[in-house]
């Protein structure tokens, strides 16, 4: 009899709440160490990301996180760095790609071509993680593949906003992600609060509301004041700190509360 496949359904049900709006909370993992995400799981965490692109991370540190959040059931996204990295964070089991810098529907066009077998250019392979060492067929492993991934695109230059009605056509986007962090450094803004980057904001979410894309953020904390603008224009994932930055954030309270002890 062939085992519940958890893995694949713990990809369904994060795709499914993201498509559904409802609120998830996930964090950014920075550390190679397997024990942040089965911490985090435990604490109710919705999702993780793998941050390629800022932490050094190579294959083996993605394969180990991925079958961290596995084991957790736990859903597990990959920021990759470029298209180089899709296939290795599939494969290796990512509930899907954090795409940074999608300033164009050729470069997404290319980015869904890249993460899909059916109409798309996903080199096969069921032998990894994501085939279950095999035990999925060629054609289950296809369908479940494509079913249960998610796709997520950062917007984080000024040249895509005047891009974003053709950025959010493109078929198979699952979610886009505002990045309000490197938004504010190309704006010349003093922080994320500065009026380009808000009115940037706001014209992210009016095309993602044009679309219908779900959309994601991230936050200091979840005290953050942005919370309620951000919810009121669709974010409705929340990325929070970081592992490090979780850390960070209890050490200092902890040590607060001691001296004043």
């Amino acid at each position: 009899m062939r085992r519940d496949d958890g893995h694949h359904a713990a990809q369904a049900e994060f795709r499914r709440r993201l498509v559904a709006r409802e609120r998830l909370l996930g964090t950014f993992l920075k550390s190679s160490s397997p024990h942040p995400t089965e911490i985090l799981a435990e604490a109710g965490f919705d999702f993780v990301v793998v941050d390629v692109e800022h932490a050094p991370f190579g294959p083996g540190d993605i394969d180990l996180l991925m079958l961290a959040a596995r084991a957790a059931r736990l859903a597990s996204l990959v920021r990759v760095t470029d298209m180089s990295g899709i296939l290795t964070a599939l494969d290796c089991g990512a509930a899907g790609v954090l795409v940074p810098h999608v300033d164009s529907p050729e470069k997404l066009q290319a980015v869904v071509s890249a993460c899909r077998y059916d109409e798309g250019t996903r080199g096969f392979s069921n032998s990894p993680r994501a085939g279950r060492y095999g035990t999925l067929g060629f054609r289950e492993h296809i369908r479940l593949a494509d079913a249960s991934l998610s796709i997520l695109a950062m917007i984080e230059d000024p040249e895509a906003l005047d891009r974003l009605d053709a950025i959010f056509a493109v078929p198979g986007l699952t979610g886009a992600f505002i990045g309000r962090g490197d938004l504010s450094a190309r704006l010349g803004a003093s922080s994320t609060s500065d009026p380009p980057v808000v009115a940037a904001v706001d014209r992210i979410a009016d095309a993602a509301r044009r679309y219908d894309v779900p959309l994601l953020a991230h936050i200091g904390s979840a005290s953050d004041p942005d919370v309620t603008y951000l919810t009121g224009a669709g974010v409705s994932a929340y990325i929070v700190a970081s592992d490090q930055g979780l850390l960070r954030q209890a050490a200092t309270a902890q040590r607060r509360v001691f001296d004043e002890g």
